[in-house]
This record gives structure tokens, sequence and C-alpha cells, in this order.
């Protein structure tokens, strides 16, 4: 019995520890990601920006999520450091995500607007794309310590259930 204790123990830690993982990759995934959100219309807009250095990422991506999707009604635009204009979208889904190319480094804003005057609420996020090695061992290394715990929980419930039955 002490032993089981103590194998449900290990194999617990280890599933809080794949969690730990897990929430690791995420702040990792979102590193340098800057998120805003809010209401929109034909004369307000929701503005993110972040400041982007080309020798750490030449690619940045970003995203809008609108809750109350209406057809041909918001569009955003990319500006880089320059006030240039890089990106400039319709948007035709309740989500859209993309990448656009890093040029210079210095802030670049996602503006989110809206061509007609109901209010829509909408969400942005913008800025490098993740690095993709780190992100996959991290996913991977969480997955499987996730993966060994609920096993090992598993396989030891059900030794000890055997058990109990044996010594009744």
């Amino acid at each position: 019995m002490q032993k089981t204790g103590l194998v449900i123990v290990i194999f617990g830690l280890l599933t809080v520890a794949g969690l730990a993982i897990s929430a690791v990759e995420s702040q990792v995934t979102l590193e340098g990601i800057n998120q805003g959100n809010g209401k929109v219309k034909t004369s307000e807009t929701v503005n993110v920006s972040v400041d982007i250095n080309k020798e750490e990422s030449s690619v940045g991506i970003f995203a809008v999520q609108i809750m109350e999707f209406q057809e041909n009604a918001i569009s955003v635009k990319i500006i880089d450091p320059a006030d240039i204009e890089i990106v400039s979208e319709k948007i035709n889904d309740e989500l859209i995500e993309m990448e656009f190319d890093i040029y210079e480094s210095g802030t670049y804003q996602l503006i989110i607007q809206s061509s007609i005057d109901d209010e829509i609420y909408v969400t942005g996020a913008i800025g490098p794309l993740p690095d993709a090695g780190k992100k996959f061992i991290l996913s991977t290394i969480s997955f499987t310590v996730l993966i060994v715990g609920t096993i090992g929980l598993a396989a030891s419930a059900i030794y000890e259930i055997k058990n109990r039955k044996k010594s009744v």
C-alpha cells in the first residue's frame, strides 16, 4: 500500500510537471506578441503595435478575431516603421491569421477598422513569428511527460484496485 502511494505521488508530480511545461510553452509561443481588443466602427479603430527586431525574426505574424462577424465590414492593415502600409486585407471570416515580411527593425502597427456604423468587438495580435524549434521541443517534452504521468496514474490505480479485491 505504501509503495503504491509513493508511485501515485511520483506519477502525479510528473503530470503536474507536464502541465507546467505546457504553460511555459505557451509563454514562449506568445513571447513578443502584443494583443489588443475593443470595439470598431467607422469612427473608431483598434490599434496594436509591437517593436520587432529584424535580427531576431524576418517574419511577423498577426491575427484578428471578430466576435460579431459581418461580411465585408472589417479590414486590417499593417504599417511598418517607415509608415508604409505593407498589408491591407478585407476580413471575410471570423478569424484571420497571416504572416508578413519584416524588412527593418522598429514599431509595426496592426490597425483594425470597420466600414459600418455598428460597433463590432474585435481582438487583434501582432508580433514576430514564434521560434518553431523551441515550440516543438517544449511541446514534445510536455506531451511526453503528461502521457507518462497519466498512464502511470491509471496503471497505479488499476493495480491498487486489483490488489484490494484479492485481499478482501
